[in-house]
């Protein structure tokens, strides 16, 4: 089949996803809307006003106002101005949350897209500090996963001085390229993937973002697609390891991507558990059969994308491929481990608290 005719095809699939992306925003929406409540001052662990600290990213559009509304907010309350901290090219942010929490803030205020967020989770992992959310970014998913406003700076403001606690998951991940000898690791919130969905991000352009938000991602999906197989080897939680040809191995903490599309249906962020999902299409009938099941969110199985629920997964390619974390790139890479850590950060989510800002949570929704 000429590429023309595949780029023509995967366009109509991509109008199609944007369509019900658009339902989709417009009944989580309607779902924030009946979740939300009028918040309430919220107490610090020792019983004192909260203490609240903002990592803020300053070249976002809406960073101005984001301070603007958090001092103002913490002013209304009654307590102490918040301790301001901008990140940098070289400290996104973790260094700034661990610097709250070594300080005894109760709250740390991520303010900016989802790299920012993903760095200050990492300077939170298992303290007694709950993160608070401010989506200034393109995809914000941990935001939509959570029933955060987005697009909304003073109702996210809201929510994350006010909102209840919940304890979710990370995933972690180390990455390795034994061609070059470089290796790390990293955490991750949402999804992170080896393959397409790596190529996917890489690809998308930042001047489409900018006029488009996350509907760039799927210009850049439609370039993608076409690309070939690979080899990879997949060890699921310890297990013999099978080879086989895919686009991609993705392992997701979350179900939703933007616009209200459920990617992973069973994935839920407090389960102890990761979500992989390996998509293997062989032709343009195989992506549609895929993007049939994912927007009318077919329950039955098909053979050209599997799910597995684990614990961990070691993935080995055949050659040096990329990879992404929460819609980073995240570089090349020849293997690479992943696994999950349970309960290991407390967020602020819509709904009431209950007592301390470290305390579990009253109504919050499900996911």
């Amino acid at each position: 089949m000429p590429l023309e005719w595949i780029i023509t095809a995967l366009a109509v699939v991509a109008a199609a996803a944007s369509a019900f992306s658009w339902w989709g925003v417009r009944k989580l929406r309607r779902e924030r809307s009946l979740q939300w409540e009028e918040p309430r001052p919220t107490l610090s662990a020792t019983g004192e006003q909260q203490r609240v600290a903002l990592v803020l990213n300053p070249v976002k559009l809406s960073a101005p106002l984001a301070r603007e509304q958090v001092e103002q907010a913490c002013s209304d309350a009654g307590w102490e101005p918040p301790l301001v901290l901008e990140t940098t090219v070289a400290e996104p942010g973790a260094a700034q949350a661990r610097r709250a929490v070594a300080e005894g803030y109760d709250v740390v205020l991520a303010a900016g897209g989802d790299g920012t967020v993903r760095a200050v989770a990492t300077g939170l992992v298992s303290s007694d500090a709950a993160l608070g959310l401010l989506p200034l970014g393109t995809g914000n998913l941990l935001a939509r996963n959570l029933g955060i406003a987005v697009n909304d700076v003073p109702r996210s403001v809201r929510q994350a001085l006010h909102g209840a606690g919940r304890r979710i998951d990370m995933g972690r991940v180390e990455l390795r390229n034994e061609r070059t000898g470089v290796s790390g690791e990293h955490t991750f919130l949402v999804m992170g993937g080896v393959g397409l969905d790596a190529v996917v991000v890489a690809a998308t352009k930042d001047a489409l973002k900018k006029k488009f938000g996350w509907l760039a991602y799927s210009e850049a999906g439609v370039r993608s697609l076409p690309g070939k197989r690979q080899r990879m080897s997949i060890s699921i939680d310890g297990g013999p390891a099978q080879t086989r040809k895919v686009h991609s191995v993705l392992f997701a903490n979350c179900a939703r991507l933007p616009g209200g599309i459920t990617f992973v249906p069973d994935a839920t962020i407090d389960d102890g558990y990761l979500d992989v999902v390996i998509t293997s299409p062989r032709s343009i009938l195989g992506w549609l059969w895929v993007a049939a099941k994912i927007l009318f969110r077919h329950a039955g199985p098909i053979p050209v994308i599997t799910y597995h629920r684990v614990k961990r997964v070691d993935v080995r390619v055949s050659e040096a491929t990329g990879t992404q974390l929460d819609g980073d790139t995240s570089g090349d890479v020849t293997s690479l481990s992943v696994s999950v850590a349970p309960g290991a950060l407390m967020v602020r989510v819509p709904g009431r608290a209950t007592g301390p800002s470290t305390g579990m949570f009253s109504d919050a929704p499900a996911q």
